[in-house]
């Protein structure tokens, strides 16, 4: 998994009111699952408590409808119980954004996930810059092709990619991402204070000779998870972005289709190999085929945010589930501790929904 070292520590921000989630699970109009909800709160607690973690997060949602039927948020106060909290319109840097960067390379046409990208010694020297991969100290991957670059979250893999597609035009990127709706929802009935997600682009004073490479693999940006779930869940869809909803109300059309047919189904067998060979094997089932990716965040202060974000059945993908968990110092592993939450719930859901047992 990618280790993003953060320029700014962020602060887990409280958004939605626990009270609102309780009623809310009460509602006949509610999206939630109560059961569901029960379930995944208990998955998480424990796997926060075994890594004596500070926080975390973990949202299902239904990828057709984008209705959610968990949203689970706990974190650990002054007592060693991990208590429920409101930390669902947090938004920082995000590792998730590699495969986001890939699927806007093969938008261009320049590239394909088969072509070699060679990485070295897994240390690369970008305008002054140093993008390291996380083996770096193993002496890197050396040649691979994207897809493998995917699977194995290599920083250069990706950014050596982006070159290829893009050169030296930032904002033509930044234009597709626009067009692929990245980083929304702006706003979600039922949770408060979430925010437009935040890029620094070409047009910012910000921006710099490096920027381009740093954002690509996660950098200069500010999302949410339930943005970023919103996106992977479009990849499950078929590329279909839906509103996500914590009221049951007729499915909101965020995008008709945020990339061609072709490259989301490329990129979804690129998903599925990263979680049957590569470093998202935590997150595998023999219930049930599982897509994702894995990413791990070092913040200013030295801790950790491990993230998994995927769908399943990775064939017809029903469920989309992001599991988001802060903690301090290592081991940090996004594919370990996240990923294994994910693998969880949803053997859990694999077992005990009224859609697998029809089938």
């Amino acid at each position: 998994m990618p280790i993003i070292n953060m320029m700014k520590a962020h602060k887990w921000i409280l958004s939605l009111s626990m009270t609102l989630m309780v009623s809310c699970s009460n509602n006949d109009n509610s999206t939630i699952d109560s059961t569901l909800q029960v379930k995944a709160t208990s998955i998480l607690e424990n796997k926060l408590s075994e890594l004596n973690a500070l926080s975390g997060q973990a949202i299902v949602m239904e990828v057709q409808t984008g209705h959610i039927k968990a949203m689970v948020g706990l974190e650990r106060k002054d007592s060693a119980d991990y208590q429920s909290c409101e930390n669902f319109s947090q938004a920082y840097e995000s590792a998730l954004m590699q495969p986001i960067s890939i699927l806007a390379a093969l938008e261009t046409g320049k590239v394909k996930l088969a072509d070699t990208v060679d990485v070295g010694d897994g240390i690369y020297i970008c305008k002054g810059d140093t993008i390291k991969d996380h083996n770096w100290h193993r002496g890197g991957y050396s040649e691979i092709s994207i897809k493998q670059g995917l699977a194995s979250s290599s920083n250069i893999a990706v950014y050596k990619t982006m070159e290829k597609a893009f050169g030296d035009d930032a904002q033509a990127y930044f234009s597709l991402l626009n067009n692929m709706s990245y980083g929304k929802p702006d706003s979600i009935a039922g949770i408060a204070n979430l925010k437009p997600a935040y890029f620094v682009t070409p047009k910012n004073s910000g921006w710099s000779d490096t920027a381009f490479a740093w954002f690509c693999i996660g950098y200069n940006q500010t999302i949410t998870p339930i943005q970023m779930l919103t996106f992977y869940n479009a990849i499950a869809n078929s590329g279909k972005m839906v509103q996500p909803q914590l009221y049951k109300d007729s499915t909101t059309v965020i995008n008709p289709q945020i990339a061609s047919q072709a490259n989301i189904d490329s990129l979804k067998q690129a998903l599925e190999y990263v979680v049957t060979d590569g470093l998202g094997q935590p997150a595998k089932s023999d219930k049930i085929q599982i897509a994702g990716e894995t990413g791990t965040v070092q913040l200013e202060d030295g801790s950790y945010i491990v993230e998994f974000c995927g769908y399943f059945p990775a064939n017809a993908p029903q469920y989309s589930i992001i599991v988001s968990i802060h903690k301090d110092g290592l081991p940090a592993s996004g594919g370990l501790m996240a990923g294994d939450v994910f693998k969880q719930i949803t053997e859990y859901i694999f077992t005990y929904n009224k859609y697998f047992n029809s089938k």
